[in-house]
């Protein structure tokens, strides 16, 4: 137990009968650093909960009550992690809580049944949890919100039981079990009557999903505002498909005028674009260092802090692009030290697929337990592209891009191009020798692909793990079930035995 990387047996703090035994030891000045942190977690709870919107947020929405686990999450998410690892951590998922808490108190504040501030809900024009914002950047004067990110998709990160009860409601209704837990728990919550009605008007995506298409539909119906669906094309790779997908575009920013009385303005939008191009380059730059011996935002960090940068802030708030500036720095320090990530670098994963909701800190437990550093994802690699600033017709274009590259199309149903080829260009930038290949139940997307990816995996000398999971229900694949899968194949296949034998085989089944 000590300052040094991999010096306490993590998967002791598990009991199996409570989330932890106890907290990890990291030696004084990062325990402590640590622990102001966690305080800091509870600070910021009970600075939200003392505003009275978000006390009757809390009696009125049963997804609320997953937000207590917030603490834990970070610790989750921080496991295993020491000076320069623990603090890109907490900063970059911290300005994600601050984010998030800001969100639900716009959401609170406009609700009817809540703070009922009709002037304020005017302003507001929802976009689904697969929309980028970033149009929104042309729109200084309204107000950007999304109900199923807190209620949904944030709540089963937070608690992975958080949206079973939407799910059951949804099979109950008697929509068949295997559709996909993320649509069902939407029309779960419309069915128990749990989103908050806000909004002048609404955006949503084609997404390729017929379970998500199911689910925007009722919402749609629930909502009763005017909805616009940006049927942006598909197979975005082909160059005669731009001007089209640039017109779907520029209707739902006429949509947006019509409703709201709004004119977009292009100089606030070129400023957002400015912003969303240098954040960009931030990650670009690291990637660059993720190419090196010594990979620094990597992992957890890396993917859930990226998604709420390119998804959610879309170059609109330059707290984010500070942040991208400052991790960066440290990245830098660490690279220049040459600082390691875990005890022993044995491989670099690249984790390809929908991960499982539930278990977003998979990739920490596969640095602490098998030395596997896991140095990119799907999901981080969706905007690379940058946005013109100055020319209106090439920005709408560069925009309808963006767009057409949003979560759920670039990599899962963007074609074989992005779906399967692009996995090895990156495996070959990054020097990756496994593939975490995530395994969605209940998404069909990629599964005609299977037998590509094993072959092609062959042809490259890549180890390529399949990992089971079904999103949001962890009953139909427990966490520990997917630790299993890679276990064995690391045992069985590469002979190896683990960093850490206490994290091997643990259960974490009563933990959040």
């Amino acid at each position: 137990m000590g300052k040094a990387l991999g010096s306490e047996l993590l998967g002791k703090i598990y009991t199996g009968k409570k989330p932890r035994r106890r907290r990890e030891w990291r030696g004084f000045k990062d325990t402590w650093y640590d622990y102001k942190r966690w305080l800091g977690y509870w600070k910021v709870l009970i600075k939200f909960t003392l505003k009275p919107n978000n006390v009757k947020g809390f009696f009125r929405y049963r997804w609320m009550i997953n937000y207590l686990a917030l603490p834990d999450y970070m610790d989750r998410h921080t496991e295993g992690m020491r000076d320069l690892q623990l603090r890109m951590a907490h900063e970059a998922l911290g300005l994600i809580v601050t984010d998030i808490c800001d969100m639900l108190g716009q959401i609170f504040r406009a609700d009817p049944e809540i703070g009922n501030d009709e002037e304020f809900n005017k302003k507001i024009v929802l976009f689904d949890e697969n929309m980028m914002s970033t149009l929104m950047g042309g729109f200084p004067n309204l107000i950007w919100l999304s109900v199923e990110v807190p209620s949904v998709y944030t709540s089963a990160m937070m608690c992975q039981e958080g949206v079973t009860y939407y799910i059951d409601k949804t099979h109950g209704y008697g929509v068949p079990t295997d559709v996909c837990p993320m649509p069902a728990a939407e029309l779960g919550v419309v069915l128990a009557d749990d989103f908050p009605l806000i909004g002048k008007c609404a955006v949503q995506c084609n997404t390729t999903c017929d379970g998500s298409l199911m689910g925007n539909g009722m919402e749609a119906r629930k909502f009763k505002i005017p909805t616009f669906q940006l049927a942006v094309p598909i197979r975005h790779r082909q160059e005669s498909v731009q001007e089209y997908a640039a017109e779907e575009v520029l209707n739902a920013i006429h949509f947006i005028e019509e409703q709201t009385g709004e004119t977009f303005d292009w100089d606030a939008f070129f400023e957002s674009m400015n912003r969303f191009n240098q954040e960009t380059q931030e990650f670009l730059e690291w990637m660059e260092i993720a190419k090196t011996d010594y990979p620094q935002v990597i992992g957890t960090t890396l993917a859930l802090y990226r998604y709420g940068v390119y998804q959610a802030a879309g170059g609109r708030n330059q707290a984010f692009l500070d942040m991208d500036r400052h991790l960066t720095a440290l990245a830098m320090k660490g690279l220049k030290e040459k600082r390691m990530v875990a005890k022993e670098h044995r491989h670099r994963c690249i984790t390809w697929g929908v991960q499982a909701a539930y278990y977003t800190a998979l990739p920490i437990w596969l640095l602490n337990c098998w030395g596997i550093v896991p140095v990119a994802d799907m999901l981080t690699t969706v905007s690379t592209e940058m946005v013109n600033t100055e020319d209106k017709d090439q920005a709408l274009l560069d925009l309808a891009y963006l767009y057409e590259n949003m979560i759920m199309r670039n990599r899962s149903n963007g074609g074989y191009e992005t779906g399967v080829e692009a996995l090895w260009r990156y495996c070959e930038q990054l020097r990756a020798d496994i593939v975490i290949m995530y395994v969605h139940m209940g998404c069909k997307s990629m599964t005609g692909y299977h037998g590509l990816f094993e072959e092609e995996a062959r042809k490259h000398g890549v180890h390529l793990i399949w990992v089971t999971h079904n999103l949001m229900c962890p009953q139909d694949g427990s966490r520990q079930d997917m630790r299993m899968e890679i276990n064995r194949y690391m045992r069985t296949v590469l002979r190896e035995e683990p960093l850490d034998p206490s994290l091997e085989d643990f259960d974490d089944s009563l933990c959040w």
